[in-house]
């Protein structure tokens, strides 16, 4: 039953399955297998708590059976794993991108007019840092991130629902400069790792006990990713793949929009390698 859910979800059928290649077959493998092995949830380490980076090859033995997953966490879970697949189809259709911007240490930023005029933006980068300390950085203590990035102000896990997906409320921050202002959003985000791969993907999610907030408008995420894989040559450092798809919301000219939202991932950039050199 839970696989039919996920590909009516996701909208995946078995002859657009056939055809993947690359980055969303490689993901979606790890996401089947989750998908028809739900119990794994108690397999692996559970990161409610920010500790040591991750070690991809570390077992822990087993000490307690994990509950069953309830109704609603299956539903975080399902919407988590569905915004994963449709950001990854949007990196693996190659037609469309258009380059933007390319900064003096690598960085490159193309941007694709998706259905509806919205622009998404990818982000390619090397970052001095291995995949486990990213993946801790960005999803296991994702709370923390206000501490190194200025432009953020808040981000809160409002769910656990296993060790692999959350729900979270994040807030910008009023900072010089921002063209867009500030912003809240409520979004699912799943892991999913797959040898020397993490993806993190995200969507906007709506609950009825958290609705938008007084003195701020709700923007809404995705379907975003984040591709972080080691470099062949070099397992210190990790190749970075950031897809941003963000409707901002209100009454902002798109050109304004548009000339915002590269910069917002060059500024997280620059905050998070700063980051790296000071750990």
């Amino acid at each position: 039953m839970l696989p039919a859910v996920v590909k009516l979800c996701c909208g995946i059928s078995y002859p657009h399955l056939r055809s993947m290649t690359g980055l969303q077959h490689t993901a979606l493998a790890v996401i089947g297998l989750e998908i028809i092995d739900p119990q794994r949830w108690g397999r692996i380490q559970h990161h409610r708590r920010p500790q040591a980076f991750l070690n991809f090859n570390e077992t822990k033995p087993e000490h307690t059976k994990p509950a069953p997953a309830t109704e609603d966490e299956l539903f975080y879970v399902q919407q988590g794993r569905c915004a994963m697949s449709k950001a990854l189809s949007i990196l693996e259709d190659k037609e469309g991108w258009k380059h933007e911007i390319t900064e003096s240490n690598g960085d490159v930023i193309c941007s694709k007019v998706m259905p509806g005029a919205r622009k998404v933006f990818k982000l390619e980068a090397v970052l001095e840092a291995s995949v486990e300390e990213l993946y801790d950085l960005l999803f296991v203590r994702v709370e923390e991130m206000h501490q190194w990035n200025p432009c953020i102000q808040q981000i809160k896990v409002l769910k656990h629902v296993g060790p692999e997906t959350i729900v979270t409320h994040d807030i910008s921050a009023e900072t010089a400069g921002n063209l867009i202002g500030q912003r809240d959003f409520l979004t699912v985000r799943h892991s999913c790792k797959q040898k020397s791969a993490v993806f993190l993907g995200g969507e906007a999610i709506q609950l009825e006990s958290f609705p938008p907030q007084a003195g701020f408008v709700r923007a809404e995420d995705g379907p975003t990713c984040i591709i972080i894989r080691a470099l062949d040559e070099d397992s210190t450092k990790s190749r970075f793949t950031w897809l941003l798809n963000i409707d901002v919301k209100g009454w902002l000219p798109k050109s304004i929009v548009n000339q915002a939202l590269p910069r917002i991932q060059l500024d997280f950039t620059r905050h998070l390698r700063k980051h790296l050199s000071l750990s």
